[in-house]
Protein backbone atom coordinates (compact mmCIF):
# COMPACT_ATOMS: atom_id res chain seq x y z
CA UNK A 1 0.00 0.00 0.00
CA UNK A 2 1.39 3.75 -0.88
CA UNK A 3 1.55 6.02 1.64
CA UNK A 4 0.49 9.71 1.43
CA UNK A 5 2.57 12.96 1.30
CA UNK A 6 1.86 13.44 5.32
CA UNK A 7 2.75 10.18 6.82
CA UNK A 8 6.40 10.20 8.31
CA UNK A 9 7.12 6.78 8.14
CA UNK A 10 7.58 4.33 4.59
CA UNK A 11 8.27 0.80 3.55
CA UNK A 12 11.76 -0.32 2.69
CA UNK A 13 14.42 -3.03 2.76
CA UNK A 14 16.39 -2.55 5.72
CA UNK A 15 19.97 -4.09 6.55
CA UNK A 16 21.45 -3.87 9.94
CA UNK A 17 24.92 -6.18 9.67
CA UNK A 18 26.84 -7.35 6.54
CA UNK A 19 26.32 -10.47 5.29
CA UNK A 20 24.56 -13.03 2.36
CA UNK A 21 20.75 -12.01 1.40
CA UNK A 22 19.18 -12.59 4.65
CA UNK A 23 20.27 -9.89 6.09
CA UNK A 24 17.85 -7.80 4.10
CA UNK A 25 14.32 -7.45 5.35
CA UNK A 26 11.46 -5.74 4.34
CA UNK A 27 9.99 -2.76 7.18
CA UNK A 28 9.14 0.77 7.98
CA UNK A 29 11.35 3.38 8.83
CA UNK A 30 11.00 7.22 9.08
CA UNK A 31 11.01 9.18 5.94
CA UNK A 32 14.04 11.00 4.85
CA UNK A 33 14.41 14.93 4.57
CA UNK A 34 16.42 16.91 2.68
CA UNK A 35 19.22 19.25 2.60
CA UNK A 36 19.36 22.89 0.29
CA UNK A 37 20.99 20.96 -2.57
CA UNK A 38 18.89 17.60 -2.63
CA UNK A 39 15.80 16.14 -4.04
CA UNK A 40 13.74 14.08 -2.62
CA UNK A 41 12.44 11.12 -4.95
CA UNK A 42 9.06 8.94 -4.73
CA UNK A 43 10.66 5.86 -6.37
CA UNK A 44 8.71 4.55 -8.63
CA UNK A 45 12.07 1.41 -9.07
CA UNK A 46 15.02 0.83 -8.53
CA UNK A 47 17.82 -1.05 -10.04
CA UNK A 48 20.02 -3.65 -8.41
CA UNK A 49 24.11 -3.66 -8.94
CA UNK A 50 26.78 -4.97 -8.37
CA UNK A 51 28.49 -2.45 -5.80
CA UNK A 52 25.34 -3.10 -3.74
CA UNK A 53 25.96 -6.51 -3.52
CA UNK A 54 29.05 -5.65 -2.08
CA UNK A 55 27.98 -3.10 0.43
CA UNK A 56 25.13 -6.12 1.26
CA UNK A 57 28.04 -7.94 2.10
CA UNK A 58 31.07 -5.72 3.56
CA UNK A 59 33.36 -7.20 1.05
CA UNK A 60 35.95 -5.92 0.31
CA UNK A 61 36.52 -5.21 3.54
CA UNK A 62 38.19 -1.76 3.08
CA UNK A 63 35.23 -0.54 1.66
CA UNK A 64 33.65 -0.76 5.58
CA UNK A 65 36.37 2.45 6.21
CA UNK A 66 33.72 4.85 3.55
CA UNK A 67 30.42 3.05 4.50
CA UNK A 68 30.55 1.22 8.06
CA UNK A 69 33.17 -0.84 10.21
CA UNK A 70 29.97 -2.92 12.06
CA UNK A 71 27.17 -2.14 9.52
CA UNK A 72 26.17 0.18 6.83
CA UNK A 73 25.81 3.56 7.85
CA UNK A 74 22.80 3.93 5.61
CA UNK A 75 20.43 1.00 7.01
CA UNK A 76 18.41 1.14 3.68
CA UNK A 77 20.38 -0.39 0.39
CA UNK A 78 19.62 0.21 -3.31
CA UNK A 79 21.46 3.31 -5.19
CA UNK A 80 20.00 3.17 -8.90
CA UNK A 81 16.67 4.83 -8.65
CA UNK A 82 13.50 5.98 -11.21
CA UNK A 83 10.60 8.21 -10.08
CA UNK A 84 8.92 11.90 -9.39
CA UNK A 85 9.92 14.62 -7.67
CA UNK A 86 8.39 14.63 -4.35
CA UNK A 87 10.20 17.86 -2.83
CA UNK A 88 13.11 19.74 -3.71
CA UNK A 89 15.87 21.72 -1.21
CA UNK A 90 16.17 25.81 -1.49
CA UNK A 91 18.82 25.71 -3.53
CA UNK A 92 17.72 23.48 -6.01
CA UNK A 93 17.01 24.85 -9.17
CA UNK A 94 17.33 22.07 -12.09
CA UNK A 95 14.42 20.26 -10.57
CA UNK A 96 10.09 20.71 -9.20
CA UNK A 97 7.63 18.72 -8.12
CA UNK A 98 6.82 15.94 -10.26
CA UNK A 99 9.53 15.68 -12.48
CA UNK A 100 10.62 12.23 -13.54
CA UNK A 101 14.09 11.79 -13.00
CA UNK A 102 16.96 9.38 -12.67
CA UNK A 103 19.79 8.80 -11.35
CA UNK A 104 22.06 7.77 -8.53
CA UNK A 105 19.94 7.47 -4.72
CA UNK A 106 21.64 6.08 -1.63
CA UNK A 107 18.98 4.31 0.29
CA UNK A 108 16.79 4.13 -3.29
CA UNK A 109 15.22 0.29 -1.92
CA UNK A 110 12.20 2.53 -0.33
CA UNK A 111 9.25 4.46 -1.31
CA UNK A 112 11.17 7.77 -0.46
CA UNK A 113 14.80 8.22 -1.60
CA UNK A 114 17.02 11.09 -1.50
CA UNK A 115 19.83 12.30 -3.88
CA UNK A 116 21.77 15.28 -4.51
CA UNK A 117 21.02 17.35 -7.41
CA UNK A 118 23.82 16.71 -9.39
CA UNK A 119 23.17 13.39 -9.33
CA UNK A 120 20.34 13.30 -11.46
CA UNK A 121 19.07 14.01 -15.11
CA UNK A 122 15.37 13.75 -16.49
CA UNK A 123 14.03 10.60 -17.32
CA UNK A 124 14.42 9.80 -20.93
CA UNK A 125 10.94 9.65 -22.41
CA UNK A 126 10.96 6.38 -24.23
CA UNK A 127 11.87 4.31 -20.95
CA UNK A 128 9.57 3.10 -18.26
CA UNK A 129 10.50 3.85 -14.70
CA UNK A 130 12.01 0.04 -14.32
CA UNK A 131 14.25 0.63 -17.78
CA UNK A 132 15.44 3.96 -16.69
CA UNK A 133 16.26 2.76 -12.86
CA UNK A 134 18.68 -0.11 -14.55
CA UNK A 135 20.21 2.48 -16.01
CA UNK A 136 22.51 5.03 -13.96
CA UNK A 137 25.43 3.31 -11.92
CA UNK A 138 25.93 0.59 -14.86
CA UNK A 139 25.74 2.76 -17.54
CA UNK A 140 28.04 5.63 -16.19
CA UNK A 141 31.03 2.80 -15.41
CA UNK A 142 30.34 1.90 -18.95
CA UNK A 143 30.36 5.59 -20.05
CA UNK A 144 33.97 6.52 -18.58
CA UNK A 145 35.24 2.74 -19.18
CA UNK A 146 34.69 3.98 -23.04
CA UNK A 147 36.24 7.38 -22.28
CA UNK A 148 39.25 6.32 -20.88
CA UNK A 149 39.95 3.49 -23.46
CA UNK A 150 39.72 6.38 -25.87
CA UNK A 151 37.87 3.93 -27.94
CA UNK A 152 37.06 5.58 -31.43
CA UNK A 153 35.74 4.57 -35.11
CA UNK A 154 37.65 1.26 -36.54
CA UNK A 155 39.27 0.31 -33.50
CA UNK A 156 38.78 -3.40 -32.28
CA UNK A 157 37.56 -3.84 -28.75
CA UNK A 158 36.90 -6.39 -25.98
CA UNK A 159 34.81 -6.30 -23.56
CA UNK A 160 35.09 -8.97 -21.13
CA UNK A 161 31.78 -9.56 -18.81
CA UNK A 162 29.62 -8.38 -21.63
CA UNK A 163 26.37 -9.84 -20.59
CA UNK A 164 25.87 -7.74 -17.33
CA UNK A 165 25.14 -4.78 -15.97
CA UNK A 166 28.20 -2.84 -17.04
CA UNK A 167 28.85 -4.79 -20.00
CA UNK A 168 25.67 -4.51 -22.01
CA UNK A 169 26.57 -0.94 -21.78
CA UNK A 170 29.54 -0.88 -22.74
CA UNK A 171 28.99 -3.23 -25.95
CA UNK A 172 26.57 -0.56 -26.71
CA UNK A 173 28.53 2.38 -26.63
CA UNK A 174 31.86 0.53 -28.11
CA UNK A 175 29.52 0.35 -30.85
CA UNK A 176 27.95 3.74 -31.07
CA UNK A 177 31.50 5.18 -30.51
CA UNK A 178 32.55 3.30 -33.92
CA UNK A 179 34.43 0.68 -32.82
CA UNK A 180 34.15 -3.31 -34.15
CA UNK A 181 33.38 -5.36 -30.54
CA UNK A 182 33.96 -8.29 -29.21
CA UNK A 183 31.84 -9.68 -26.50
CA UNK A 184 32.98 -12.54 -23.65
CA UNK A 185 30.32 -14.23 -21.85
CA UNK A 186 29.00 -17.81 -20.80
CA UNK A 187 27.37 -19.83 -23.40
CA UNK A 188 23.63 -19.32 -22.70
CA UNK A 189 24.32 -15.43 -22.62
CA UNK A 190 26.02 -14.90 -26.17
CA UNK A 191 22.46 -14.51 -27.67
CA UNK A 192 22.35 -11.31 -25.51
CA UNK A 193 25.48 -9.75 -26.50
CA UNK A 194 24.72 -10.06 -30.27
CA UNK A 195 21.64 -8.57 -29.91
CA UNK A 196 23.18 -5.61 -28.24
CA UNK A 197 24.97 -4.96 -31.46
CA UNK A 198 28.82 -6.89 -30.52
CA UNK A 199 30.09 -8.19 -34.05
CA UNK A 200 31.90 -10.94 -32.43
CA UNK A 201 31.46 -13.23 -29.62
CA UNK A 202 33.77 -15.40 -27.70
CA UNK A 203 32.11 -18.29 -24.97
CA UNK A 204 34.81 -18.05 -22.22
CA UNK A 205 33.67 -22.11 -21.04
CA UNK A 206 35.23 -22.86 -24.42
CA UNK A 207 38.01 -20.28 -25.12
CA UNK A 208 40.22 -18.36 -23.91
CA UNK A 209 40.27 -15.07 -25.60
CA UNK A 210 44.17 -14.43 -24.73
CA UNK A 211 44.90 -17.74 -26.84
CA UNK A 212 42.49 -16.86 -29.75
CA UNK A 213 45.49 -14.79 -31.82
CA UNK A 214 43.50 -11.79 -32.09
CA UNK A 215 44.84 -8.65 -30.83
CA UNK A 216 42.51 -5.50 -29.75
CA UNK A 217 43.12 -2.25 -29.19
CA UNK A 218 40.89 -1.51 -26.16
CA UNK A 219 40.29 -4.44 -23.72
CA UNK A 220 37.54 -3.57 -20.79
CA UNK A 221 37.53 -5.90 -18.40
CA UNK A 222 34.75 -6.27 -16.19
CA UNK A 223 34.75 -9.38 -15.57
CA UNK A 224 37.76 -8.77 -13.17
CA UNK A 225 39.35 -12.12 -13.17
CA UNK A 226 41.91 -12.01 -16.49
CA UNK A 227 45.47 -11.49 -15.07
CA UNK A 228 47.47 -8.76 -16.24
CA UNK A 229 49.68 -10.98 -18.45
CA UNK A 230 46.50 -12.23 -20.35
CA UNK A 231 45.13 -8.59 -20.49
CA UNK A 232 49.02 -8.31 -22.35
CA UNK A 233 49.01 -11.02 -24.51
CA UNK A 234 45.59 -10.34 -26.13
CA UNK A 235 46.76 -6.26 -26.48
CA UNK A 236 47.96 -4.74 -29.77
CA UNK A 237 52.02 -3.52 -28.97
CA UNK A 238 50.16 -0.29 -27.70
CA UNK A 239 46.69 -0.88 -26.67
CA UNK A 240 45.18 -0.16 -24.03
CA UNK A 241 43.41 -2.16 -21.42
CA UNK A 242 40.44 -0.74 -18.78
CA UNK A 243 40.41 -2.45 -15.68
CA UNK A 244 36.97 -1.51 -13.91
CA UNK A 245 35.92 -5.03 -12.86
CA UNK A 246 37.00 -7.24 -9.72
CA UNK A 247 35.78 -10.17 -8.23
CA UNK A 248 38.78 -11.66 -7.52
CA UNK A 249 42.04 -10.81 -5.14
CA UNK A 250 40.56 -11.57 -1.08
CA UNK A 251 38.24 -10.17 0.81
CA UNK A 252 40.49 -7.20 2.16
CA UNK A 253 41.26 -5.28 -1.32
CA UNK A 254 39.26 -7.21 -3.76
CA UNK A 255 40.05 -6.31 -7.33
CA UNK A 256 42.15 -3.31 -6.32
CA UNK A 257 45.34 -5.04 -5.66
CA UNK A 258 45.26 -5.65 -9.72
CA UNK A 259 44.20 -2.36 -10.63
CA UNK A 260 46.71 -0.56 -8.47
CA UNK A 261 49.26 -3.20 -10.34
CA UNK A 262 48.10 -2.21 -13.58
CA UNK A 263 48.41 1.64 -12.79
CA UNK A 264 52.36 0.54 -11.86
CA UNK A 265 53.10 -2.12 -14.59
CA UNK A 266 51.80 0.65 -17.41
CA UNK A 267 54.87 3.12 -16.76
CA UNK A 268 57.35 0.26 -17.84
CA UNK A 269 55.86 -1.19 -20.68
CA UNK A 270 54.18 0.76 -24.17
CA UNK A 271 50.89 -1.09 -23.61
CA UNK A 272 48.68 1.53 -21.58
CA UNK A 273 46.81 0.04 -18.25
CA UNK A 274 44.21 1.82 -16.45
CA UNK A 275 41.53 2.45 -14.33
CA UNK A 276 39.22 4.94 -13.15
CA UNK A 277 37.08 5.96 -10.36
CA UNK A 278 33.18 6.48 -11.03
CA UNK A 279 31.76 9.97 -10.31
CA UNK A 280 28.36 9.42 -11.20
CA UNK A 281 27.38 13.05 -12.61
CA UNK A 282 24.25 13.61 -13.49
CA UNK A 283 25.55 15.82 -16.43
CA UNK A 284 26.79 12.56 -17.74
CA UNK A 285 24.24 10.79 -17.41
CA UNK A 286 22.31 13.61 -19.50
CA UNK A 287 24.86 12.13 -22.37
CA UNK A 288 23.06 8.77 -21.69
CA UNK A 289 19.85 10.28 -21.97
CA UNK A 290 20.21 11.77 -25.57
CA UNK A 291 21.77 8.52 -26.56
CA UNK A 292 18.75 6.42 -25.16
CA UNK A 293 16.43 8.78 -26.78
CA UNK A 294 18.11 8.55 -30.35
CA UNK A 295 18.01 4.80 -29.92
CA UNK A 296 21.33 3.73 -29.69
CA UNK A 297 21.93 2.36 -25.81
CA UNK A 298 18.80 0.29 -25.24
CA UNK A 299 18.76 -1.33 -20.99
CA UNK A 300 18.49 -4.65 -20.69
CA UNK A 301 16.15 -5.49 -17.70
CA UNK A 302 16.19 -9.60 -16.74
CA UNK A 303 13.00 -9.65 -14.62
CA UNK A 304 11.60 -7.40 -11.90
CA UNK A 305 10.68 -8.25 -8.56
CA UNK A 306 8.59 -6.40 -6.20
CA UNK A 307 10.48 -4.54 -3.15
CA UNK A 308 9.55 -6.76 -0.87
CA UNK A 309 11.40 -9.55 -2.52
CA UNK A 310 14.63 -7.88 -2.71
CA UNK A 311 16.47 -10.66 -0.95
CA UNK A 312 15.42 -12.99 -3.70
CA UNK A 313 17.04 -10.67 -6.59
CA UNK A 314 20.25 -10.36 -4.66
CA UNK A 315 20.29 -13.91 -4.87
CA UNK A 316 19.51 -14.35 -8.40
CA UNK A 317 22.69 -11.27 -8.92
CA UNK A 318 24.61 -14.01 -6.80
CA UNK A 319 23.82 -17.15 -8.74
CA UNK A 320 25.78 -14.92 -11.93
CA UNK A 321 21.88 -15.91 -13.66
CA UNK A 322 21.54 -12.17 -14.60
CA UNK A 323 21.24 -10.85 -18.25
CA UNK A 324 21.96 -7.62 -18.40
CA UNK A 325 20.27 -5.58 -14.90
CA UNK A 326 16.96 -5.96 -12.49
CA UNK A 327 14.55 -3.75 -11.48
CA UNK A 328 12.91 -3.27 -8.03
CA UNK A 329 9.34 -2.22 -8.67
CA UNK A 330 8.16 -0.23 -5.31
Amino acid sequence: MAISATQTTMRAILQDSYGEADVLRFGWIARPGIGDNEVLVRVHAAGLDRGTWHLMTGKPYLLRLAFGLRAPKNPVPGRDVAGTVEAVGSAVSKFSVGDEVYGVAPGSFAEYAVAREDKLARKPANLSFEQAAVVPVSALTAQDAVTVGRIGPGQHVLITGASGGVGSYAVQLAKAAGAEVTGVASTAKLDLVLALGADHVIDYTRDDFAESGNRYDVIIDIAGNPSLSRLRRALTATGTAVLTGGEEGGSLTGGMNRQLGSLILSLFVRQRLTMFINKERGSDLERLTDLIEAGKVTPSVDRTYPLEQVPDAMRHLEAGQVRGKVAITV
